[in-house]
């Protein structure tokens, strides 16, 4: 049980109906899981306002209710505390009532469109090996000290995780890495939480289903960087043309990163190929296994992050060079018959280009490319027709195929890619609406030395069909066929 003036500490109060002077049990914004003394905050969300829950929260025993509108029949034995905003207030209320733990962690957030899971997974795995109990947040997966938890979302609901923040504090973490989603950041799922160093990959043409306009994402990101205490430190790149804008308005300290403009860290590729990079960071040379000038950026913001939490700098590179790449971000192996399989998830246009441009600027145009490449139903619709225009024309064939239809029909989705193929590309192009099929079909048209790129589901593990996560895995599939295939 606590005081629930003490969990009111920091919240914006507008008005309290009844007394504060109570101990209540467990905070509670979803009705259902309401029980005796607890807390219900009424939350106002993207589908559901919980204000319209509020009785069904009572009736189930809650004590206490905390709202935005408070409701026309004011029960006695119940204490209702108005407030400005019931997420942000829940955001304070749940990191009261597990006492503040980012205050005992050095947090570490990652915000962007593309390269939050590689740099938050090398986050923890760079720091894991240089001997720190660490916990990771990303949309991969969960772990607190090399135990995973299932991960639902990018960025858990704030309950959730200000709970797994104090089980990493009582178990010893010193550091957390987390990815931020826009979603996260407009929906306040990290409302109360303390930053030590905030880090921006870059931004670019996602979610504007959510979003509407690519005004409105930028916005959302740089809110970020906004509500950082002076405290915080800052990393963004300083190649990204939003990248200062990220830090514009905040009064963290600032760092920036780059391979093309000067900047506190500061990379080249020295040598690019299939097998890895040699690359320059501030002066010092290393060696990795992971491929792509996007990767060359997620490792140096890895760098900037560690040198700003005061690691060694040789150290650290030495710690990034025995590192892999993360599960489907340009996952490459070999087929027995000698052809290059790719697996990306790249699922946004700037994303694809960049994966099109690593393979381009490494082979030797002495093979053929080869994309397998879908949308996501129930998403950004603009984005469609631009993958299959980059797909078609950087490839020698581009395979277009099903991803997560989710509840779309999947033969519409591949009429709205195809209505982006240039008429002079339209030879480079098939429409293969089953996903094994169409790895099967890049594959069987494939010799050895070519490059198939699977992309758009990366590490996922499943495709979404009306609703039903079938079990699906890139990886596995092309592993498969090409064994049975012989290639």
């Amino acid at each position: 049980m606590r005081d629930l003036v003490d969990l009111l500490y920091k919240v914006s109060i507008i008005e309290v109906i009844n007394s504060t002077n109570i101990t209540v049990n467990e905070i509670q914004f979803d009705s259902r899981k309401v029980q005796s003394d607890d807390v219900f905050v009424a939350v106002n969300g993207a589908t559901i306002d919980g204000h319209q829950f509020i009785n069904k929260a009572i009736d189930l025993g809650a004590k206490v209710v905390v709202c935005e509108e408070l409701p026309k029949e004011i029960i006695k034995q119940i204490t209702y505390v108005k407030v400005e905003n019931s997420t942000i207030a829940l955001g304070v209320l749940a990191s009261n009532f597990y006492d503040n733990p980012t205050k005992d962690l050095k947090l570490v957030g990652v915000t962007g469109t593309n390269g939050k899971t590689t740099t938050t997974t090398l986050l923890y795995e760079l720091f894991t090996k240089l001997g720190y109990p660490c916990a990771l947040v990303s949309t991969i997966k969960i772990v607190i000290e090399g135990e995973e938890i299932p991960s639902t979302h990018t960025t858990p609901d704030i309950l959730t995780l200000n709970k797994m923040f104090r089980e990493a504090v009582d178990r010893g973490c010193e550091y957390a890495f987390m990815e931020v989603s826009s979603h996260g950041i407009h929906q306040n799922r990290i409302a109360g939480l303390h930053f030590e160093v905030a880090g921006f990959t870059n931004i670019t043409h996602d979610h504007l289903d959510y979003h509407k306009t690519f005004a409105n994402y930028i916005a959302v990101k740089k809110k970020f960087f906004d509500d950082l205490p002076k405290t915080s430190t800052a990393i963004s790149n300083a190649d990204d043309k939003n990248g200062s804008v990220m830090l514009q308005n905040t009064i963290a300290s600032k760092k920036m990163y780059a391979l093309k403009t000067d900047a506190d860290f500061k990379a080249k590729i020295l040598e690019h190929r299939f097998d890895g990079m040699q690359l320059q960071f501030n002066s010092k040379e290393f060696w990795t296994s992971l491929i792509g000038e996007f990767n060359a950026y997620n490792l140096l913001l890895v760098f900037g992050i560690a040198s700003i939490l005061g690691q060694d700098e040789l150290e650290v590179l030495t710690a990034l060079s025995t590192l892999g790449n993360v599960d489907g971000r340009f996952q490459t192996f070999q087929t027995d018959s000698g052809i290059i399989v790719i697996v990306d998830y790249a699922h946004t246009p700037d994303a694809l280009e960049n994966v099109l441009k690593t393979i381009e600027g490494i082979r030797t145009k002495n093979e053929k490319l080869i994309t397998v490449v879908g949308c996501g139903g129930d998403r950004d619709r603009t984005k469609r027709p631009e993958m299959a225009d980059i797909a078609s024309e950087k490839s020698n064939l581009a395979i277009f195929t099903s991803d997560n239809p989710r509840t779309e029909d999947p033969e519409e989705i591949l009429k709205e890619m195809e209505a982006g193929v240039k008429p002079q590309f339209y030879n480079r192009t098939l429409k293969i609406t089953d996903r094994k099929e169409a790895i099967k079909t890049a594959l069987k048209m494939a010799e050895p030395k070519d490059i198939i790129l699977i992309a758009g589901k990366g590490h996922e593990t499943y495709q979404d069909i009306k609703g039903v996560k079938n079990h699906f895995s890139d990886v596995e599939t092309a592993t498969e066929l090409s064994k049975i295939l012989n290639k």
